[in-house]
């Protein structure tokens, strides 16, 4: 399919056409994640850059993100990487860590845009012009980058978690709940970077840590 066919840019076009010069997409990775931190990503692409390879990120292999997010990084006006750990979201809730990571991205990153696109819901009290869209990962350019660079920055910490804590096989389920992992949960209780406040997870631990015994970090 061509970048013509996709016209994945044309949010971007329309918004720059009104005369926003600075349009961020903002995206996060880990929502779903039993273990390991929530990521977000706010990236601004210049205009006419070639989409070629961007998209979702949960639509390409491991290989193809690595290259896009090298090719964003390299060719984006301005990107910035945030994180909110496992301790944070279980005091603060999921819900309210995501929105005020999505927010933090925004305003963290260097040129200050002048318009900000991000995925699925709207984020309350964003401090600039602000437009969420359903699926914006897949559908729009400046999002899909986001998810990108969100996603590999988390599998390269999720890799870095793995060897602290080979038991969990971080590696490969990036923290998310495979039978594998739960089955390893269960029998071991969590580790220091597991979401207490997550069903299945919390209900693992005894007082002070887990039941396998493994010491925290």
């Amino acid at each position: 399919m061509t970048a013509g066919q996709r016209d994945l840019d044309r949010y971007e076009r329309r918004l720059r056409a009104q005369g926003f010069a600075k349009i961020a997409g903002v995206d996060e990775a880990g929502r779903g994640a039993l273990a390991g931190p929530l990521v977000a990503a706010a990236v601004i692409l210049p205009p006419r850059f070639e989409d070629e390879g961007i998209a979702d990120s949960k639509q390409l292999t491991r290989n193809q993100r690595e290259a896009a997010y090298e090719r964003i990084v390299v060719g984006a006006i301005g990107f910035v990487v945030v994180k909110v750990g496992p301790s944070a979201i279980d005091r603060r809730g999921l819900h309210r860590s995501n929105l005020a990571l999505l927010r933090r991205a925004a305003m963290a990153l260097r040129p200050q845009p002048d318009y900000v696109l991000t995925d699925g819901f709207p984020v309350p009290r964003m401090p600039l012009p602000s437009l969420s869209i359903k699926k914006g990962d897949a559908v729009t350019l400046s999002v899909a980058a986001a998810s990108i660079v969100a996603k590999v920055t988390r599998d390269r910490i999720m890799d870095r978690l793995h060897r602290r804590f080979p038991e969990f096989g971080f590696e490969n389920n990036r923290g998310y709940g495979t039978p594998e992992h739960l089955e390893v949960l269960d029998r071991c209780g969590p580790c220091p970077v597991h979401r207490l406040s997550f069903a299945g997870v919390g209900q693992s631990a005894l007082p002070g840590f887990g039941r396998g015994g493994i010491p925290p970090a």
